[in-house]
């Protein structure tokens, strides 16, 4: 099951009705994006540490699972064979090698899912959203398993396949575009004399109102901006300045580029 872009299932998980101190988790890979993923599983007692099992090259990423109580490795093909559900979590250009290395040990015991490259599950943590599809392998029992699993870090959505790179597109890169925007909202602040750190905190409180709105009513965008807009007033004769600045052609410009490049990068 590929999350978030661009990987693939092998095999099923024939028991999904099991207790998380049942559930065994590998990670071949032990870079920030696996990393971000198990404190996740961690935080939400989805799986206990001792239950995780991580390979690396080196020592370099494994301390920092070892300090979280996680089993670590050299060997990525003991985390396949110690393992029932297994996240690849290696740079893009080293995956097809880890595939070719762990094939053999693959049964049908195994899931085994392929991380999005590029964008580290810590960033989509902050966004609160990730996808998943599934491989041809993988039934409603392995969707849901892993959908609960996931759902510990935020939103979890199953979507087809082609969706995966727009979601990059949309939030995996998505997270950047708001830092700009929040960037950009307190130095207008701290341009009319507010203190850049107190212009930073409201940016910030302000995109979380805004968001929490926008999840909590289910209403559409514009109907919102709408509300907030009295004729005449400061909030209108603002959106009229960012409309002939094109910020909403510059957005959307910005998630086609993304996506297409999400695109690129998978048939490298």
């Amino acid at each position: 099951m590929p999350i978030s872009a661009g990987g693939v299932a092998m095999g099923a998980w024939p028991r999904v009705a099991m207790e998380a101190s049942e559930l065994w988790v590998g990670f071949v890979g032990a870079g920030r994006m696996a990393g971000g993923l198990v404190r996740g599983l961690l935080q939400a007692g989805k799986v206990p540490a001792s239950n995780v099992l991580a390979s690396a090259p080196s020592d370099k990423n494994l301390d920092a699972w070892r300090e979280l109580g996680c089993r670590t490795t050299h060997c990525n093909l003991e985390v396949v064979y110690r393992s029932t559900l297994v996240f690849l979590a290696t740079k893009p250009h080293i995956l097809p090698g880890v595939l070719e290395e762990i094939r053999p040990a693959v049964g049908s015991q195994h899931i085994v899912v392929s991380l999005v490259a590029g964008v580290t599950i810590q960033t989509l943590q902050r966004a609160g959203a990730m996808v998943f599809s599934r491989g041809s392998n993988a039934g409603d029992e392995e969707a849901a398993l892993l959908k609960s699993l996931l759902s510990s870090c935020g939103l979890c959505e199953e979507v087809p396949e082609s969706y995966i790179d727009i979601h990059t597109g949309l939030s995996g890169s998505g997270v950047a575009y708001v830092y700009l925007f929040a960037e950009a909202l307190a130095e207008g602040a701290v341009k009319m004399g507010m203190p850049g750190a107190l212009a930073s905190r409201i940016a910030a409180q302000t995109l979380l109102g805004a968001a929490k709105m926008l999840l909590e009513t289910g209403e559409h965008p514009a109907k919102l901006r709408g509300d907030v807009c009295t004729p005449g007033g400061t909030t209108i004769y603002a959106l009229h300045q960012l409309e002939k600045g094109a910020l909403r052609a510059t957005i959307m410009d910005a998630v086609e580029a993304a996506t297409n490049r999400a695109c690129d990068m998978a048939k490298d």
